[in-house]
């Protein structure tokens, strides 16, 4: 015959790991906002991406890890890097990736249809880049970040960075050098 708890001593055992988590949240959230502030450099964002990590935990039933500080501070790097790609994706779609230019009268169709080939051809490199290559693209490029920057909040070498942002650039190069695909209906 299997015996279980008594039901009593469940909500002891839960309630005691909803006070650990909360304990083990609060001595790291200080570390959490530090680092998720590092890589998205602006610390009432940083304080918001931690509070809805907060809840996001708080609402789910609680998960067994070794090491909880641990995870939370990972789920923290983890949170920032979403929020970037989710800043880049909004920055992409409000501007087009076109920079601010003053519209002028005598730009011609031609011109805007072999820009916007550009910018696909340029979107595929990107979107074939390694992820880290591609995270390290847009925080400098999007984002505006320095080289230093990335490589302190992401664990690098600024060579390393350097080296991904070479690669990155390489293929954003190359993508643009491919011959010009033919429109139907058109003469070559």
């Amino acid at each position: 015959m299997m015996t279980s708890d008594p039901p009593e001593s469940r909500d002891d055992e839960y309630r005691g790991a909803r006070a650990h988590f909360l304990q083990v949240f609060l001595s790291q959230r200080s570390q959490m906002e530090a680092l998720v502030s590092r890589r998205v450099g602006c610390r009432a964002t940083a304080a918001d991406l931690v509070q809805d990590l907060f809840l996001r935990f708080w609402r789910r039933p609680l998960v067994q890890v070794e090491e909880l500080s641990t995870y939370l501070l990972r789920c923290a790097g983890n949170i920032a890097i979403d929020h970037l790609r989710s800043e880049g994706t909004r920055v992409r779609v409000n501007e087009g990736w076109m920079p601010d230019q003053p519209d002028s009268q005598g730009s011609e169709p031609q011109a805007a249809l072999e820009a916007g080939n550009d910018l696909r051809h340029v979107e595929a490199a990107l979107r074939a880049l390694p992820e880290r290559t591609r995270q390290i693209f847009l925080l400098n490029r999007i984002h505006g970040r320095k080289y230093a920057e990335i490589a302190k909040a992401m664990g690098l070498s600024q060579s390393a960075v350097e080296k991904h942002m070479m690669r990155a650039l390489d293929a954003c190069k190359a993508s643009l050098r491919e011959p010009p695909t033919r429109t139907p209906g058109k003469a070559p």
